[in-house]
């Protein structure tokens, strides 16, 4: 049993509908897919409307991407889908629990919810990084392995401020 108190009991049958249940398998079937063809072992699905919008596999190592987890694999299918950035009214359901990155773009994609099977602490089971970047983020970037600067420049907000003035731009 998970002791993180952000994670339901994976064994409690009443978390859920039975139609999350069926879309949160959907995944963890894609994840074992993708394990068998020399994947990694995510798979994420975007419903909106009762209908799947996008699905993906973790494609890091085929495409040499490290951007290309399941959940970002995916919301890039459901965007060209349904023809647009935004997932609003979207679940995203992904076999883990989104790392960092994935989660910001479900956050940037604008889904209305996301539902997951394993979560961070099983993903570290596995080999995955998932939990320490976690906890890096809970850290102050001083603490960080990898330095992260500022370094101020005169032009630095020019490209806000052009943004600001364009009347045509579409808001995300």
């Amino acid at each position: 049993m998970n002791t993180d108190a952000q994670t339901p009991d994976r064994d409690d049958d009443s978390a859920g509908s039975a139609l999350d249940r069926d879309f949160l398998q959907q995944s963890v079937k894609l994840a074992l897919e993708n394990v068998a063809d020399g994947g990694g072992p995510f798979g994420a699905v975007v419903v909106r409307d009762g209908e799947v919008i996008g699905t993906g596999q973790n494609r890091v190592t085929r495409d040499h991407d490290p951007s290309a987890h399941a959940e970002i694999v995916a919301l890039r299918a459901a965007g060209q889908q349904i023809g647009d950035f935004s997932m609003e009214g979207a679940t995203l359901y992904s076999s883990c629990e989104p790392c960092p990155m994935c989660m910001a773009a479900a956050l940037w994609a604008r889904v209305d919810r996301v539902v997951y099977a394993a979560d961070r602490h099983d993903a570290a089971d596995g080999g995955f990084d998932d939990l320490a970047f976690y906890r890096m983020f809970e850290a102050e970037r001083s603490e960080w392995a990898v330095p992260v600067e500022a370094m101020p420049l005169a032009e630095a907000t020019a490209p806000f401020e052009r943004w600001l003035s364009t009347a045509d731009r579409t808001e995300y």
